[in-house]
């Protein structure tokens, strides 16, 4: 059996008849039993929604729905400040196959392409150890 989900008119509504049952002489306890939540759930909606009409549940939709769309813009327009920043200081990605990483093979068993890292203080490559290197 699934839980239910219950929409905040549906709280208010069960919130009003809780009120309308202790008013009536019931005792709290029973009232929310009578509304079939347990009493946890009950003070949670109380505190979140206690007091609330529907028209105020309304407005409070749709405040929640027009900070929800000022987040993503605000989110979306900080993405894009950064972006822009880490482009003016000169960040940018540069292409793999730059002129100081490839250069071409000096010795005609090296493997065409061979890698220079050698301004990374990297050790020599040696194609013969490499599998999946095919020399010519």
């Amino acid at each position: 059996m699934g839980i239910k989900r219950h929409k905040p008119e549906e709280i208010v509504t069960k919130l009003r008849q809780v009120e309308v049952l202790v008013g009536q002489g019931m005792a709290r306890i029973d009232a929310i039993r009578e509304i079939c939540v347990v009493e946890q759930t009950y003070y949670r909606w109380r505190k979140q929604y206690g007091g609330m009409g529907t028209d105020q549940l309304r407005e409070l939709k749709r405040l929640q729905k027009e900070n929800d769309r000022l987040r993503r813009a605000v989110s979306d327009l900080t993405l894009d400040k950064v972006i822009l920043t880490e482009a003016a200081r000169g960040r940018h990605l540069k292409p793999l196959a730059s002129s100081r990483l490839y250069r071409p093979c000096s010795e005609p068993t090296a493997c065409v392409g061979t890698p220079d890292l050698s301004h990374l203080g990297a050790a020599p490559i040696y194609p013969e150890k490499v599998a999946g290197w095919s020399c010519g």
